[in-house]
């Protein structure tokens, strides 16, 4: 089988060969436009990741990337089962769903004492222990315990092997995002999210980039600058809500068939040749849009907009979360697996 194609390459692959996701130039156009109207601002900076993420650990604190690894690993498949309740956290005084129950429940055991970004501890957790932690205020729980149960004992016991904290294993990859991601998705299975379509091996990685540019993010914010160098291979983050606003903001178009299948409620395997498309076709959907955006700096003299994928996606999400409402009319893909 040939080698296998990074995210990039993927999603270039995928989008060149789609059958029910399509790439809309007139709308990259469109967003890029409204992008670039934004360069500069707080919202598409690295600090817009602490805007997003106010229950993380100050950025100065000895804990805090341990903190982002604890969240990442166990960060996917927040949506509930058929139309029950979301799992809900309530902590110092707001209600939280989706991704934002896992940070307050996190946050919520460090206040409560509980050593969670101990490595030592969370790779010897007992399924017990984290039903506690991460327990809702509702009759809902958490969805696939025991998996985040597994990926997060894999991954404290990794750090241990390497130095016993996330910040010393990630030094290993010489500040360079790229050989970041090679190393995570080479020492913890769980972060290895990949497929094969029309017979390549394609990789996805979104926790694994998420971790490398929240490690970026975070400590940007401590330091006010950072010396990672490769920020530009990290793609946008392949998950089922970003590709729903991609849809929203005419970036990506589905079929008929796509659409009718995704509004019926089937559950897509991880793999699915519908499932690949929907995120690949985000991730070259977004660098199609970065493109964009340097020819607009371009034309203005400037080299680049320096405006990156990681930027885009970090801006997008939270855009998603925003608008919810308006998009309700786009249905999101449902895959239930530990890789988003």
């Amino acid at each position: 089988m040939e080698p296998l194609l990074f995210p990039r390459e993927s999603g270039q692959f995928v989008a060149e060969q789609s059958q029910d996701v399509f790439v809309e130039e007139e709308g990259v156009r469109k967003v890029a436009q409204m992008f670039y109207a934004l360069r500069g601002s707080n919202e598409l900076s690295a600090s817009g990741w602490k805007m997003a993420n106010p229950l993380a650990p100050a950025p100065t604190s000895d804990q805090a990337f341990n903190w982002v690894f604890v969240v990442d690993t166990m960060n996917f498949s927040f949506w509930p089962n058929d139309d029950t309740r979301q799992c809900e956290v309530t902590f110092r005084g707001t209600t939280h769903t989706g991704y934002m129950t896992l940070c307050a429940a996190i946050t919520r055991a460090m206040e409560e004492g509980v050593p969670i970004t101990d490595p030592k501890f969370f790779s010897q957790i007992s399924v017990e222990e984290l039903a506690h932690i991460l327990r809702s205020d509702n009759e809902t729980p958490m969805p696939m315990l025991q998996e985040r149960h597994q990926v997060l004992t894999e991954g404290g016991r990794v750090l241990l092997q390497h130095g016993g904290s996330f910040q010393s294993f990630i030094s290993r990859a010489e500040n360079d995002a790229r050989k970041m991601v090679e190393l995570i998705v080479e020492k913890i299975p769980s972060y290895r999210d990949e497929a094969v379509y029309q017979g390549r091996r394609i990789s996805l990685y979104k926790r694994a980039q998420i971790l490398v540019a929240d490690f970026w993010a975070m400590a940007t914010a401590a330091r006010g600058a950072t010396d990672i160098v490769n920020m530009d291979w990290l793609t946008m983050f392949a998950d089922y809500r970003v590709p729903q606003a991609l849809v929203f903001l005419g970036v990506l178009r589905y079929s008929d068939a796509l659409m009718r299948m995704l509004k019926s409620g089937e559950l897509l395997h991880s793999g699915d040749r519908r499932e690949v498309e929907i995120r690949a076709c985000s991730i070259w959907a977004v660098e199609r849009i970065k493109a964009r955006l340097d020819e607009l700096a371009r034309e203005q003299g400037a080299e680049s907009s320096g405006i990156n994928s990681v930027l885009i996606d970090f801006y997008l999400w939270p855009y998603a979360k925003q608008h919810h409402r308006e998009m309700a009319h786009i249905p999101i893909h449902h895959t239930r697996c530990v890789y988003y």
